[in-house]
């Protein structure tokens, strides 16, 4: 009888575990503002993502997503933040994956959109996480049964290198922000005002839009006659 009432409040505490995630403020955020560049003559632009993810401890390396890894809704992440441009007339992307290196096609499909745009933006999106970190919260988490409250903490970066038509880089954008995931049975109450994905999503559009209004207001985008 004792064991199953046992049972019973392992499995209730379970079930009212939850989690609470917050985001941090963005490290390298553009201030400025002057307004948008109507009158700058329209160009063509070309977007290269690569997604990273690396578990530090583990991982020897970061390690490249694949189409199913990425965020969810990042393209419309994207067609949302490309409002803060206001001269392209034209504009392709394309995404890396690991599987590149044994893909002459995929090799070849960019090279030849890099030949065909007046500008190209290289984004690279980072999260890390450390192994030992999340190794021992597991484990404090299930011993306590989620009664002591526990962090996992995930950093982000964007790094963008902006180059024109002859491969001359003509910029280099950095930004960091990290999320911070609590687990504790009682955040059952805080979790429908804080959900993981909801916060990483604000994260990656707040990273996308203000590398855009950068571009916009320091007018780099703007071809020679």
């Amino acid at each position: 009888m004792k064991k199953s009432l046992l049972l019973i409040l392992i499995a209730i505490m379970f079930l009212l575990t939850h989690c609470a995630t917050f985001k941090s403020d963005m490290i390298g955020k553009y201030e400025k503002t002057t307004g948008k560049n109507y009158k700058t003559k329209p160009v063509s632009l070309l977007l290269i993502f690569s997604h990273y993810r690396q578990t530090t401890g583990w991982d020897a390396i970061p390690k490249l997503d694949d189409q199913r890894q990425r965020i969810q809704g990042f393209d419309d992440f994207l067609a949302d933040a490309l409002n803060e441009l206001s001269n392209i007339k034209r504009y392709s992307t394309f995404t890396e994956y690991a599987s590149d290196v044994n893909d002459p096609v995929r090799r070849a499909q960019k090279d030849s959109l890099m030949q065909q745009h007046d500008y190209i933006m290289k984004f690279k999106f980072m999260r890390k996480k450390s192994f030992a970190k999340s190794t021992l919260g597991a484990l404090l988490s299930s011993v306590s049964l989620t009664l002591f409250p526990i962090a996992y903490t995930y950093n982000y970066s964007l790094d963008v290198e902006l180059y024109d038509s002859k491969g001359q880089l003509l910029k280099h954008y950095s930004r960091k922000a990290s999320l911070t995931k609590w687990v504790h049975t009682l955040l059952i109450f805080v979790y429908p005002f804080h959900p993981e994905q909801c916060k990483k999503e604000e994260l990656y559009v707040e990273f996308l839009h203000d590398v855009f209004k950068q571009t916009e207001q320091e007018k780099i985008l703007q071809k020679s006659n």
